[in-house]
């Protein structure tokens, strides 16, 4: 029988807080994902079947954090054809990565998100929900690769990279 990756999608949401940068992170605590429990990681899941991948994201980042998004990079410019019966959604996505070996077939497209409203503290899959200032979280990356969920490690150097280097 042929087996095949699951597509989700992410979102680093952005927040400004007094000046500072910040994203939002929490801690994964998924029940069929026990050894990753603990490990940082940004609000991501599942894309259903025909689902839109930006309806998608607003689901996952309310599920996950009880965030409402208000803001998606890139949706703007996202294009909707219909012909011969299919109705295709193209867009651009910040990143992409997939596990190619692991636990979980995965494939993640990551995008930059605002978001508001108030913050759970706790999900069926996430806990110690919290905004995190940027220069913190490019510390604990460089110190600690290891206490994030492997599928947001590079995702997130390439985010720091842009946005601590444009300021």
């Amino acid at each position: 029988m042929e087996l095949f990756s699951k597509p989700a999608v992410g979102g680093i949401i952005e927040k400004n807080i007094d000046g500072l940068d910040y994203i939002l992170v929490q801690d994964r605590c998924k029940d069929d994902a026990k050894a990753e429990t603990g490990l940082l990681e940004i609000p991501a899941g599942k894309i259903r079947e025909f689902e839109n991948i930006f309806d998608c994201l607003r689901r996952e980042i309310f599920e996950e954090t009880g965030l409402q998004v208000t803001y998606i990079e890139g949706e703007d410019n996202a294009v909707v054809v219909e012909s011969n019966g299919y109705k295709v959604l193209n867009y651009t996505p910040f990143s992409c990565s997939q596990n190619i070996q692991g636990i979980y077939p995965i494939m993640v497209q990551i995008f930059i998100c605002n978001a508001s409203g108030d913050l759970l503290q706790k999900t069926n899959e996430a806990k110690n929900i919290r905004w995190m200032p940027l220069i913190e979280l490019k510390r604990l990356l460089e110190s600690n690769k290891n206490s994030f969920y492997p599928m947001h490690v590079t995702t997130l150097e390439k985010y720091l990279n842009i946005k601590l280097i444009c300021k």
